[in-house]
């Protein structure tokens, strides 16, 4: 059981990276093991947020020398983003092991992201010109705190509380999950992929690259290989019904917009909002009550209900 949620803004920006952390406290009880924010900013023009970590959480407790060697990987990517050309206009270290850059570079993103990747322990979160990826282990209120969210103003947002059933409790395994190598695109989930592993071969041979063992990943990869073929967010969701089989429900966000889809069966819950400012969804109501606390209506999508909205 895992908890998702999601929200736009359709009128302008808020405090979306607070909202977000409401919403994914409120569904704490749905995943206590990690929580993941894909929260949305105002872009600037020729420039990128690169979000990575160099290091799981995990990795501080088993040597004394994995401070030295946090060091040497984060030099080490530096050096690598000097090498490429990459401008690197500002720079946060947001926890002990993960990074928060302001770039510029015209290049192939996709280079940029395989050298970074290739050194030991570097992985990249996120890449994009509103988007940010925020993802550890703990609740949402701690995981907004270490990384300042409850000041994110944005348009729109998903999150992801996670309980692990079928791959490991670290950051890697975390959502949301980045669309590599596009930037702006994310993807949480709720449910159970079962023609996975089939899938993951599929696209494995066609060159496309995989971080972790869940099967989550496979939604953020599916949709990346689905664009850059040239179709909709709407007609990606819409081909996901026929081609992927179990029991799921996810959200998509891209830097305008936030999308839906949900399987055959209807078995993952979904609770929907939606009024002339603003959309709502989250695996239970209560999610939605804790940003709107006075009365609303709600209901839940359809089976095989694909929506779309733009910021």
């Amino acid at each position: 059981m895992c908890g998702i949620a999601g929200l736009i803004h359709r009128k302008g920006s808020s405090n979306v990276g607070q909202e977000m952390t409401n919403m994914l406290q409120a569904l704490k009880h749905r995943g206590p093991d990690s929580t993941g924010f894909a929260v949305y900013g105002e872009p600037e023009e020729n420039t990128f947020i690169l979000r990575f970590k160099v290091a799981e959480q995990e990795d501080l407790a088993k040597s004394l020398k994995m401070g030295d060697e946090i060091v040497k990987r984060k030099a080490a990517v530096d050096e690598t983003l000097k090498a490429l050309g990459v401008v690197v206009k500002e720079l946060a270290e947001a926890t002990e092991y993960a990074y928060r850059y302001e770039i510029q570079y015209d290049g192939d993103m996709q280079k940029m992201a395989d050298h970074v990747e290739d050194i030991d322990g570097a992985e990249i979160l996120s890449v994009g010109s509103a988007l940010e990826l925020i993802k550890d282990l703990g609740d949402a209120s701690v995981v907004s705190e270490a990384y300042g969210l409850d000041n994110f103003t944005g348009t729109h947002a998903i999150g992801h509380t996670r309980m692990a059933t079928e791959s490991d409790v670290d950051i890697r395994s975390a959502h949301p999950y980045w669309a590599y190598p596009y930037s702006d695109i994310a993807v949480v989930h709720n449910g159970q992929i079962t023609n996975y592993w089939l899938m993951r071969r599929q696209l494995e041979r066609e060159g496309q690259r995989f971080v972790s063992n869940c099967d989550s990943e496979l939604l953020a990869v599916y949709t990346a290989v689905n664009l850059e073929k040239g179709l909709s967010l709407e007609e990606s969701l819409t081909k996901s019904i026929d081609e992927i089989d179990g029991v799921f429900t996810y959200l998509v966000t891209t830097k305008d917009q936030l999308g839906m889809a949900k399987d055959s069966m209807a078995a993952k819950p979904m609770v929907l909002y939606e009024s002339d400012d603003m959309v709502a969804l989250a695996s239970e109501e209560v999610a939605i009550r804790a940003i709107i606390p006075h009365e609303i209506d709600t209901w839940d999508p359809y089976d095989e209900e694909v929506r779309v909205w733009q910021a």
